[in-house]
Order: C-alpha cells, then structure tokens, then sequence
C-alpha cells in the first residue's frame, strides 16, 4: 500500500502525476489490480508523454481529463479477454501498457479529452479542427477520435507514426503514417485560427525533489 502510494505521488510533469493515471474503471469494478510490472518503464514513458504531449496542451487550453490511463500488462488482457474495449496486449499501437518494450519500441498514452474543445464539439464544431491544431503543433504518435464529448486517445513513441483516426464522421484514417495531409497548411490553420495562443514549451528534466512522496 505505501509503495503503491509513493508510486502515485511521483510527479512526470509540471501538470500531471502518476496517480490520476492509474484509476481505472474496468480495475475497480472487476477488483482487479492496476499496479505496474515495471514501475521505473512507466514513470520514463509517462514522464515524455506528459511533458512532450500532454503539458503544452493543458498550456494552451487549460484542463485536460483523463479519462483511461495507465492499464497493467494483467489488468489490459482482463481487460481484452472479457470484451471491455481493450486491445491485445501485443498490438503494436495499444497504447495504455506504459511498462514495456525498450527503446523504439516504448509506447505511451491515454484516452483523453480537452474540456475547452468538448463544449465547441457538443454545439457542432468539427472533431478535425482539433486533430490539425495537435498535428501541426506537438510531436504526437497517434490521435483517435470518439463520439462522446470528443475524447480521444492520445499516444507518444520515440519515433512518432503521425496518423489520425476517428469513430466520429468522417470516420476512419484521416492520416496515415508518413503521409501529407490532404488540406494544405493554410486551410488547416483556418480551422483553428480562433484557438488559444500556443503557449506549449519543451519542459526541463523533472528536479529529484518531485520523484519524492513530500
């Protein structure tokens, strides 16, 4: 349980802990442990996902929620095994198992949705006004678009893939990896044009002081 805790309190960015992302509805529900095999993994591979990804977003538009975090290699094939919208373990873009592979092949992410974005989507805004704005301003991997309140997951990789896909009309890939988008910049930028200033920065290394449980 302290260790547990400890984990919770290690700080991967100027905005986000561990803790907010190991809730887990599937890991409450069923009393399955969310706990991961290898804690030091996944605070390297959270810690660039947050501060790569996640921090210039809350920068520019303020709260993000996460709504599926971190899942355990045991707890994702519970997860898969018992139909509850996980993916195998050994497909190459699952994206919640933040405790394995090494180098390139590390993965990170989660399912996530921008509040600023979600109220504009709920009075009709078009899901890839959001899509463009995060493709032309951070380094992600993979975005994937859902119906409800716009949420999406968001994933980093070392060697980011840069492709769009959506549930949400028009649904399927928007981009796939390598590709150009079909709008050119000057179309994608009046997409968002009245969009927050990016305010996003390349954060410093995290200081020892914020792995503590201070």
């Amino acid at each position: 349980m302290w260790s547990l805790e400890t984990l919770g309190r290690v700080r991967l960015s100027k905005y986000f802990f561990m803790r907010e992302f190991l809730y887990s509805e599937i890991s409450n529900f069923h009393e399955h442990a969310n706990i991961p095999e290898n804690p030091d993994l996944a605070i390297e591979v959270g810690r660039a996902f947050c501060t790569e990804l996640l921090d210039p977003l809350h920068e520019t538009f303020g709260c993000v929620t996460v709504r599926s975090g971190y899942r355990s290699p045991s707890l994702n094939t519970y997860g898969n095994e018992n139909k509850l919208n996980c993916a195998r373990n050994d497909y190459p873009g699952e994206c919640h198992i933040w405790d394995r592979g090494e180098g390139d092949q590390r993965i990170g992410g989660a399912s996530i949705v921008i509040p600023w974005f979600a109220g504009q989507y709920a009075q009709g805004r078009d899901w890839r006004d959001l899509a463009y704005w995060i493709h032309d301003h951070i380094p992600y991997s993979e975005q994937w678009y859902f119906p409800k309140l716009a949420a999406f997951n968001l994933t980093w990789e070392p060697r980011p893939r840069r492709t769009i896909s959506s549930y949400i009309a028009p649904r399927g890939k928007l981009l796939a990896a390598g590709a150009e988008p079909e709008e050119t910049l000057r179309q994608r930028q009046s997409r968002y044009a009245d969009f927050p200033p990016f305010k996003g920065v390349k954060q410093p290394a995290i200081p020892d002081e914020w792995t503590g449980d201070s």
